[in-house]
């Protein structure tokens, strides 16, 4: 298998309603190594959101197969973290309690539950604030309590719907910049769903890119990778190779 972590097969999902089938994936493969940060783009209606779903366990696909590891990805699982655009924290708890919420579920001891805590507290930089609830928070801050919360369940790979798509522009932008320093110093394995093409190229090393499965097409249209270096810094998004890769992404979108 050398370094794949995730392999999905020729993975259909087609839904029955009441005016007959829907089909919302048709015949998607493709492979994910591990320590990648992987994005997925699309128009509304190709299946981003389903397909998450389905690497997550939450939804078993109709045809094909997810393999994590070798395994077939049929259930919910610990290995599989996630975080979604609507803040995920719990309301009654602390920041410190929500991070530490994952581990103690786990059984982890108490001295492993504090040095996590502390962990990822630091890291995303909640200290100070570790005594607040959510309510009590910005929405940047909220968001760094939800990655905290799902990298302290540490996963072997996190799935991340759309996170930032409720912040505002300049807070979208800090936070993806934090969340590359925090993928950079942990190396796991990211699949990050967004409907801005400017975010995908920013932070990922490949984008794939989806299209409706009308007319019997695949899902999947084609498959770039993103080769600007690493650190990626705030000028890359007024670099002229960054901007013709955003205009060429944005015609296949199209087709």
């Amino acid at each position: 298998m050398g370094d794949q972590l995730l392999k999905v097969e020729n993975v259909d999902m087609c839904f029955s309603t009441r005016k007959g089938e829907i089909t919302a994936l048709r015949n998607i493969s493709f492979d994910v190594k591990k320590g990648e940060f992987l994005a997925i783009v699309g128009p509304s209606g190709c299946g981003k959101s389903t397909l998450i779903n389905i690497l997550a366990g939450m939804l078993i696909p109709t045809g094909g197969q997810v393999l994590l590891n070798g395994e077939a990805v049929k259930k919910v699982s610990p290995k599989v973290g996630m975080v979604f655009q609507k803040y995920a924290a719990f309301p009654w708890m602390t920041v410190r309690e929500n991070i530490s919420y994952g581990p103690k579920i786990a059984k982890k001891t108490k001295e492993e539950i504090n040095r996590i805590t502390d962990h990822y507290c630091e890291m995303v930089g909640l200290e100070g604030y570790e005594h607040l609830y959510p309510k009590e928070l910005s929405g940047g801050m909220s968001k760094r309590v939800d990655i905290a919360r799902a990298y302290a369940n540490q996963p072997e790979v996190l799935l991340m719907d759309e996170p930032f798509g409720a912040l505002d522009d300049i807070t979208k932008k800090q936070m993806q910049l934090e969340l590359l320093n925090i993928w950079d110093q942990e190396s796991k394995t990211v699949i990050f769903i967004t409907h801005d093409l400017e975010e995908a190229i920013f932070l990922a090393d490949r984008i794939l890119v989806l299209r409706r499965p009308s007319d019997g097409q695949e899902s999947l249209n084609f498959i770039q990778s993103v080769d600007f270096p690493r650190p990626r810094i705030p000028e890359l998004r007024s670099e002229g190779k960054f901007v013709e890769l955003k205009s060429y992404l944005s015609e296949v979108m199209m087709k």
